[in-house]
């Protein structure tokens, strides 16, 4: 027993000796100080959430569902839950916490004054629909005795509701005679309406058939308010026309360019220190370099200076109609044993047993002509019901070349091994971002470049069709969302320096811009994976970390802006006011 105290002393000594040498490599700590209020916060805003929510499904983990809806009650509240909690953590001595504690306080307060942001504007949102509904507190009156169980006279409330019915139909009449509402609030209004109509179905189910007065009086006044509410959603929706500083260019797309403002506000909260043009400049600059490797594959193909003959031989590579599977698998195995050979990651067994395949449906292959990935790897491929050119652009989009730099994204170390371990190291963190997400599968991609993954000039240019994509992501996006480009021409330039097929082209662009995704979505990729090489540079490169102890470290401390992923790794000095500085790229 003494001999092991004694042991268990030297080791201790050296770790706190190695901590103060160099950069912080306790990495693998599964709490902080500030990890019992973020804890707290998630499950009272649970609480709240599940209490004023005008979708009545129980369950202890719900928080929002499709059919649920912030009604102003429950906005107010959630507004005095995040001050209450802003105060909070005023009161905690940031000086006196470790690195992984001021960080969580730095990202957590971030996150409650974004919510905060959001529910004030959304808040606006309402303001500018409210004048629609003047019987809503009616409705949401209705359903406070039902929280609490306590008991109501049917025929007041069968009175109150058909008196509802008229008002809503006063409203209806009056909204077919008034001008046209912009998409935007339309969209707005008829959700609140549809939200009327769950607070209403709350109150009825809850008494009906329960209580003998409730059940005489209220069915048929009932089906007749909320039949007039469903027809009022209906007509506030196809009340809306698109009033969009972009009209259809011939694409059929209009989406929603955010402006440079909201771009920059967008950057900060992601911690990353450059403008919208800076960002462009920095994806031209790396496009400059792909087009030069390509140039030099295509050579080495004997197609000269003539890329595109040398990636339309490449795309003409595709597997048999049924092979795509296992051709799939096939990469998977490659790149796994090269992770091993080099022993760059830890691959826990569980991971690599428990991932499994799915085929894409054409429907859904409209807007993503590729892979998707995580615990199962989801192959687009053409299937019976395509025409001849469908079939073509999938196959050719989807050629093994192609999917070199795509399988290890998705699966082992990307995706898959991300979420793996995110539900096993510091699950409390709710910073999800995806310039971690994306940025740390790009950064496998532009690893695996540097150590000789692609075998072969064709290897070569199908992952650099990939690279120069994230390039061309980050140019067209926000071209787009500073009102620079069209929809059609982000599709032309896709086709023409990229070398998309051009239906592919076209889900792309359909879903950066109209696929529910972010604005800065389609640039995390790239930047997001210069983040982390850049990292890789300052301490892999430097000896201060092995590879593998870098490579484990980013996915131990789970998703998070990666400038304060590095503020963990390396111990950095961080004050209370800290804002974002780390230039990256050099």
């Amino acid at each position: 027993m003494r001999r092991h105290c004694i042991i268990t002393v030297i080791l201790l000594l050296f770790i706190t000796t190695t901590r103060a040498q160099g950069p912080n490599t306790d990495l693998y700590l599964q709490t902080s100080e500030i990890n019992d209020l973020m804890i707290n916060y998630a499950a009272d805003k649970g609480n709240v959430s599940r209490f004023y929510s005008s979708s009545d499904a129980p369950g202890w983990g719900r928080m929002r569902n499709s059919n649920d809806y912030n009604t102003p009650e429950r906005r107010r509240r959630l507004l005095q839950l995040i001050d209450a909690y802003l105060k909070k953590i005023q009161q905690v001595d940031f000086d006196k916490m470790n690195v992984n504690g001021k960080v969580d306080y730095l990202l957590f307060k971030r996150n409650l004054d974004n919510e905060r942001y959001d529910l004030l504007a959304e808040q606006k949102d309402y303001e500018k629909v409210a004048g629609y509904f003047p019987f809503s507190d009616r409705i949401y009156n209705l359903e406070k005795p039902r929280r609490r169980g306590l008991a109501v006279d049917g025929e007041a409330v069968a009175k109150e509701l058909n008196s509802i019915k008229q008002e809503i139909i006063k409203s209806y009449e009056a909204l077919k005679k008034s001008d046209s509402i912009d998409m935007k609030y339309a969209k707005y209004a008829s959700e609140t309406a549809r939200a009327l109509q769950a607070t209403l179905k709350n109150v009825y189910t809850f008494y009906n058939g329960y209580d003998p007065l409730f059940t005489w009086w209220v069915p048929v006044t009932y089906q007749k308010t909320d039949s007039a509410l469903g027809k009022y959603a209906a007509a506030l929706q196809n009340k809306g026309v698109v009033r969009s500083t972009q009209k259809d260019d011939g694409s059929g797309i209009i989406g929603n360019p955010i402006g440079r403002e909201e771009i920059i506000r967008q950057l900060q909260y992601e911690y990353i220190p450059y403008t919208p043009e800076e960002l462009v400049d920095i994806a031209n600059k790396e496009f400059a370099w792909c087009d030069a490797e390509l140039l030099k594959a295509s050579k080495e193909m004997g197609f000269g200076n003539d890329w595109k003959a040398a990636q339309e031989k490449v795309k003409n590579s595709y597997v048999a109609p049924g092979k795509q599977p296992e051709a799939m698998f096939d990469l998977y195995k490659q790149s796994v044993d090269f992770l091993k050979k080099h022993d760059l990651i830890t691959i826990p067994e569980l991971s690599e047993e428990t991932w499994r395949m799915l085929m894409m449906s054409p429907e859904r292959q409209l807007v993503n002509p590729f892979f998707l990935g995580g615990e199962a790897l989801i192959i687009s491929y053409p299937t019976n019901t395509m025409d001849y050119d469908e079939k073509m652009m999938s196959m050719r989009g989807n050629n093994p070349h192609f999917s070199r730099a795509t399988v290890h994204h998705e699966l082992i170390a990307g995706h898959h091994l991300q979420g793996y371990m995110s539900n096993r190291y510091k699950t409390y963190r709710n910073f999800d971002t995806p310039f971690w997400v994306e940025g740390n599968a790009l950064y496998w991609e532009l690893l695996l470049w540097d150590m000789k993954f692609p075998r072969s000039a064709e290897d070569r240019i199908g992952m650099l069709f990939w690279r120069m994509h994230r390039c061309a992501r980050i140019i067209f996006s926000l071209n787009y969302h500073l009102g620079k480009w069209t929809p059609q021409q982000c599709i032309d330039f896709l086709v023409d320096r990229v070398g998309h097929e051009r239906a592919n082209a076209e889900g792309e662009v359909r879903r950066s811009f109209v696929g529910g995704y972010s604005p800065l979505y389609q640039i995390a990729y790239m930047i997001g994976g210069l983040q982390q090489m850049a990292l890789k540079r300052e301490l892999v490169d430097t000896k201060k970390l092995t590879i593998r102890q870098f490579n484990d470290a980013l996915l131990h401390e789970n998703s998070m802006p990666i400038e304060m992923l590095r503020a963990i790794i390396i111990n950095q000095s961080l004050k209370r006011d800290f804002k974002t500085q780390w230039r990256f790229y050099k």
